[in-house]
Order: C-alpha cells, then sequence, then structure tokens
C-alpha cells in the first residue's frame, strides 16, 4: 500500500502552475483546450491527488486547503483553474466506487487525471458482472487530458431504475469535438461518446451513495461529505481567482489611464470614478471569498446536515453572482482598450460570466431547497 503523499497542492507548485498556466492562456483558448505545458504542473502541484484516499497515496485533503489554491491558479488563467479545481473533484467522488474499482483507476498512482459527467445523459443495461454502456455526454471539462472519466448514466436492472456512476479508462471512450463556448474556451469542454461499453460492477456506484457521502471504508471527511453539499464549491473556486485576476489587470489600465499625459484634457484624471469602481469590485470579491471559505468550512467540519447542503449551494450561488457582478462593473469602466482581445481583462469577464452560468450555480433552485429545508416558510400549522 502506497505511503500517504506530502499535503497537496503545494504552494511552491501552484506558483509554478500559475506562471505557466498565465504564459500559455492565450494560445490555449485559441486552440480551445489546454496544451500539456499546463496541464503537467498542475498535476505535479497536487490537485488530482488532492482527494484521492490515503491508501492509494492521495493526500485525502481538505476543502480549505484547495480553494486558495484553485483561487491562485484562476488569478493567471480561469480554464486551468476549472481544470484543477475539477481534477479534483473528480477524485473525490471517485472513492466513492467499491475498493476493488478504486484500486484499478488509482493503479498508476493518485495523479491520474480523471473527468466527470454528472448529469445522467446515457444508459446502462445489466450484464452479467456488470453494465453495459451507451450514450453521449457533452461538456466534459479537460477530457484531452483525461485518463479515466466518470459518467452519470439512467440504469435499468430489470424493473429496478436508478442513476448510476460508471468509470471507464480513456480507450473506452470517443470524443466528439463540440466546444466552442464564448468563455471559459480552453476547458476543452467536449463530448464523451460511449457506445456498447460493458463496465464491471466494482467501477459503478448508484448515485444516491454520492449524494448521501457513503464512501467505502471511508477514512477521510472529504470521503463523507454529501454531493450537494461540496459541488458548487468546485464550480465557484476559480471564478474566484478570475475575478481577482480581472481586478489586477483593471488596476493597472486604470493607472495607465490616470498617468497619462492628455488625462486632464479627457477628464480620465479624476480619481473617484475609479476609486468607487475599485472600493465596490472588491467589496464583492472579499464577500465572495468570505462566503467560500465559509463554505469549505462546513465540509471539512463533517456532519453536514440538509439545512448546511442547501445554504452550502445558496452560498456558492450567491458568490458567483457578486463575482459576475464585480467583473462586469470593471469590463464597463475599463474603455475599449479593456474590451480589446489582447487584454486580459475581457477574458476573465468572458470566463466569469461563463462560468456563473453553469446550471450548477443558479440561484433560483438552491435558493428554494434552502427555503424548504430550513422550513422558514413552512405554513403547516
Amino acid at each position: 500500500m502506497p505511503a500517504t503523499q506530502p499535503t497537496s497542492p503545494s504552494p511552491d507548485a501552484v506558483r509554478e502552475a500559475a506562471e505557466t498556466a498565465a504564459k500559455y492562456a492565450a494560445a490555449a483558448e485559441a486552440d480551445r483546450r489546454l496544451p500539456a505545458e499546463v496541464v503537467t504542473p498542475i498535476l505535479a502541484a497536487g490537485f488530482a491527488r488532492h482527494f484521492v484516499p490515503a491508501r492509494w497515496g492521495g493526500s485525502a485533503g481538505t476543502f480549505r486547503a484547495l480553494l486558495p489554491a484553485v483561487a491562485a491558479i484562476g488569478e493567471s488563467c480561469t480554464s486551468a483553474a476549472w481544470f484543477a479545481s475539477l481534477a479534483a473533484s473528480v477524485g473525490r467522488l471517485a472513492a466513492h466506487l467499491p475498493v476493488d474499482g478504486q484500486a484499478e483507476i488509482w493503479r498508476d498512482g493518485p495523479d491520474t487525471p480523471l473527468v466527470g459527467a454528472l448529469a445522467a445523459a446515457g444508459t446502462a443495461e445489466r450484464v452479467p458482472g456488470g453494465w453495459r454502456v451507451s450514450g453521449q455526454w457533452p461538456y466534459v471539462s479537460g477530457i484531452d487530458s483525461s485518463a479515466w472519466a466518470l459518467v452519470c448514466a439512467r440504469a435499468a436492472d430489470g424493473e429496478r431504475r436508478e442513476p448510476r456512476f460508471l468509470a471507464v479508462p480513456r480507450a473506452s471512450y470517443a470524443i466528439g469535438d463540440s466546444w466552442f463556448n464564448v468563455g471559459l474556451r480552453a476547458t476543452g469542454s467536449n463530448t464523451l461518446v460511449l457506445d456498447g461499453v460493458t463496465v464491471p460492477d466494482a467501477r459503478s456506484v448508484a448515485l444516491a451513495d454520492l449524494l448521501a457521502g457513503k464512501a467505502p471504508d471511508a477514512e477521510a471527511p472529504c470521503h463523507r461529505v454529501p454531493m450537494k453539499a461540496a459541488n458548487g464549491l468546485t464550480l465557484a473556486a476559480p471564478l474566484l481567482g478570475a475575478a481577482r485576476g480581472a481586478l489586477r489587470h483593471w488596476s493597472g489600465l486604470s493607472r495607465d489611464k490616470l498617468r497619462a499625459p492628455a488625462a486632464a484634457v479627457t477628464g480620465a484624471a479624476d480619481r473617484s470614478p475609479y476609486e468607487l469602481t475599485l472600493a465596490r469590485a472588491d467589496g464583492e470579491i472579499d464577500t465572495a471569498a468570505l462566503l467560500l471559505d465559509r463554505v469549505a468550512e462546513v465540509v471539512d467540519g463533517g456532519a453536514v446536515d440538509p439545512v448546511l447542503t442547501a445554504r452550502n449551494g445558496r452560498d456558492c450561488a450567491l458568490a458567483a453572482e457578486l463575482l459576475a457582478n464585480a467583473v462586469d462593473r470593471l469590463l464597463r469602466s475599463s474603455g475599449s482598450r479593456g474590451q480589446s482581445d489582447t487584454e486580459p481583462l475581457q477574458r476573465f469577464w468572458r470566463d466569469v460570466n461563463a462560468g456563473a452560468g453553469h446550471s450548477g450555480l443558479q440561484f433560483p433552485p438552491v435558493a428554494s431547497a434552502l427555503a424548504r429545508a430550513s422550513g422558514a416558510l413552512d405554513t403547516t400549522p
């Protein structure tokens, strides 16, 4: 059994990965996927192993350690941070598979890159010893860099019907080139295709077990967390870093305007509008960070009840709204230069808005879930 590795992600390695991601951000966006030069240091920093059980050499880490590491990557490239965050998250979900399946996935080590498809877009039919799986799963971020994928399918076993997650190796799935979105372009969120692939029982787990946080032989708190209590953090953490990156670039553009010789003539020398924009955007970003830190604290603490699960979803969605509002304000006040194709500010703006539009960060459903869980509007006598 492998020994437990040092706590991940490594701060020095995260810093190196962030610098590399910044260097390749424009080229990665043009290519619509992250190059190996970016993926390799992200894996080396320990993101994929972060939630892998210690028995396989993983870190079985905390959410509070992961949040700032993902955000640090996001300050350079949102797509790289998205990949890093999901690599960690899918590793945590895979820890809910039977132990024999886990051993197969991580037989080459805990840094094995995994990707996930959470929507039940395919079908699984019972066959002797396992499941025959077919379907197409769109929006699988980082699929080109993956060694394994965890997909959700509508499973049929006689009269029994239930969604199940199934792990499939890279040789089993094809990739459809379908990712042409306005934001998060470098995530390479293309379509995964399976056509009658047989998956053994050891590589399958019911969605209900993930929702409840029932990992087999779970020792670390991260493997006992209900899926809905943590998934919003996976999506919002990259956006936090991106908003910070946007603020940094906006500040540079604004300083240039205030220093320009023509500033007194054009009115740009008036610092008040810039000060107000800076204070409000910075405050919104700080508020989002506090919300996300609370979410991480809750899931790390264990004993996550339905109310806390619902509140975590609300907090992540609200944080995403705050971050999108902040970058909207920054872009509007940046003038034509901030909207140039060569300026990172507009890339951060597109990325944050694309990420905030994810179905897992929509405010209405999580607001309803929290109201129902808390009973605050219960009219029953």
